[in-house]
């Protein structure tokens, strides 16, 4: 299971801000996701939040209303393209993650450690961009364009996805589909078979 700590100092690494409680440590497990829908950490209201997650139009363009609905309830907020993972070397990479909902907060960043599969032994930093009732306490469902669409699905609508590309509901694509995805998604598409070997939910 990757291990895990908190830290304050890793807000300036990202673009939305919290205050943060007291660093933790422990152990979880990681699956994937990406549903194109506004996040909730996106929203003004919610608590600890001194910069909220910004979200993007049906053209991936930034939206400056923070109250706008998402487009997976109707509304005009989608995930921004911008918010998939990163390489910074071998060993490390960047990224966005949604967690427990019960969580201590939106926007807090987390070092993972991962101890199985392709990836052992490197690090990812993830910041908390959403949070769900179906997400375990201790897991960190990374947000990774082609991991597929979970509960609900936004990128039918804004990207025109189909099962044939973007694969199943949960996990995507069985194999490396990311030339057909839209262009801005490639590069975080193809991080899950690049940087990450293809690991499927390691620990």
């Amino acid at each position: 299971m990757p291990s895990l700590s908190q830290f304050k100092a890793l807000a300036a690494l990202f673009t939305f801000s919290a205050t943060f409680t007291t660093a933790q440590s422990g152990s979880g497990t990681t699956t994937r996701y990406w549903d194109c829908c506004k996040p909730s950490c996106a929203w003004s209201d919610k608590p600890g939040i001194a910069s909220p997650v910004k979200t993007c139009d049906i053209n991936d363009k930034p939206l400056s209303d923070q109250n706008a609905a998402s487009g997976c309830a109707g509304g005009s907020a989608y995930m921004c393209s911008d918010q998939s993972p990163w390489a910074i070397s071998d060993d490390l990479a960047y990224g966005f993650a949604a967690v427990n909902s019960a969580s201590p907060a939106c926007c807090a960043c987390y070092q993972l450690t991962f101890t199985s599969g392709a990836v052992k032994g490197k690090k990812m930093v993830v910041q908390a961009t959403n949070t769900g009732s179906d997400v375990g306490s201790t897991q960190f469902d990374l947000a990774i364009p082609g991991g597929g669409f979970g509960m609900f699905d936004g990128c039918s609508k804004e990207w025109g996805a189909t099962s044939a590309v973007w694969g199943a509901q949960y996990g995507g694509p069985s194999t490396n589909t990311c030339p057909s995805f839209p262009k801005a998604l490639q590069p975080g598409c193809g991080f899950r078979w690049g940087w990450m070997g293809g690991a499927d939910n390691p620990t």
